[in-house]
């Protein structure tokens, strides 16, 4: 019931007698896989682009019309890039690498091609150098209905500003992003992460969107940037997630299973 979209309310009814159970749950079954058909057919003849795809253009033009400029990079990732970030054999997140040979993986995060293609920015562009990129990322992580091995990031990045502005201007990015996809019941919480240490997480309920973070860091010394700067990181499924108030990610992701948070199996 669950995957075809059943309420709380509908999944949290109680019954004195299993026959009586059984006959409410055939009819409500009968209900809602007659609305995802109807709702599979409104897909196709008007919505016709997932919100995955759509959200991602949504902060996509808030992010340029905001001064930002969208980056594109690869997906494939060195063994050495990941290093720099201090993801080595001893770190919690190497288990979750997948590795596609002894030198490349998949990219777990789109931070190690940020930081590159940034050092040779700050000394091309004027300052602030403001830039984001949106991309799939890959992780050996199914803890639950909120975790996929592939999901698509939103990496923004402002670096050069006054240090003074900083923490101001987190908050303004973060109401940026949460602006554009249409999310206005969020909280900042400050917590520890194991790449950046103290974080600024978005979330809304019990659901981390997203994660800010600000330098100078101890890891820009690897990368020979040494001005304050601001960046989050979002999960876009995530944020389609709790626009919709689905409780299971795997409705909003790449699937062969749903379309638009639809069910095909119907």
């Amino acid at each position: 019931m669950l995957e075809l979209g059943a309420t709380a309310k509908e999944l949290g009814m109680t019954f004195t007698r299993t026959q009586e159970r059984n006959s409410v749950f055939q009819q409500l079954e009968y209900k809602l896989v007659n609305r995802s058909k109807e709702l599979l057919l409104h897909y196709r003849n008007n919505v016709k682009r997932p919100l995955l795809s759509r959200l991602e253009s949504l902060l996509v033009d808030a992010l340029t019309q905001a001064g930002f400029s969208q980056v594109v990079t690869p997906i494939l990732l060195s063994k050495g890039l990941l290093a720099k970030m201090t993801i080595t054999g001893d770190h919690p997140l190497y288990k979750q690498v997948f590795w596609v040979d002894s030198r490349k993986c998949l990219r777990p995060m789109l931070a190690p091609n940020l930081y590159f293609v940034l050092k040779d920015l700050l000394r091309l562009w004027p300052h602030p150098v403001s830039i984001f990129e949106i991309g799939p990322c890959f992780r050996k992580d199914t803890q639950g209905g909120n975790h996929m091995q592939e999901f698509t990031m939103l990496n923004l990045v402002e670096m050069g500003l006054p240090e003074s502005e900083c923490s101001e201007r987190l908050k303004e990015l973060a109401g940026l992003v949460m602006s554009a996809v249409g999310i206005d019941n969020y909280s900042l919480q400050t917590e520890s992460s194991e790449v950046y240490g103290d974080t600024v997480d978005i979330v809304v309920g019990d659901l981390e969107l997203g994660s800010g973070a600000m330098g100078p860091h101890v890891l820009d010394q690897q990368w020979d940037i040494n001005v304050p700067w601001v960046g989050i990181g979002f999960g876009l499924e995530r944020l389609a997630m709790a626009r919709e108030d689905h409780r299971n990610v795997q409705r909003v992701g790449r699937s062969l299973t749903y379309l638009n948070g639809i069910r095909l199996n119907v």
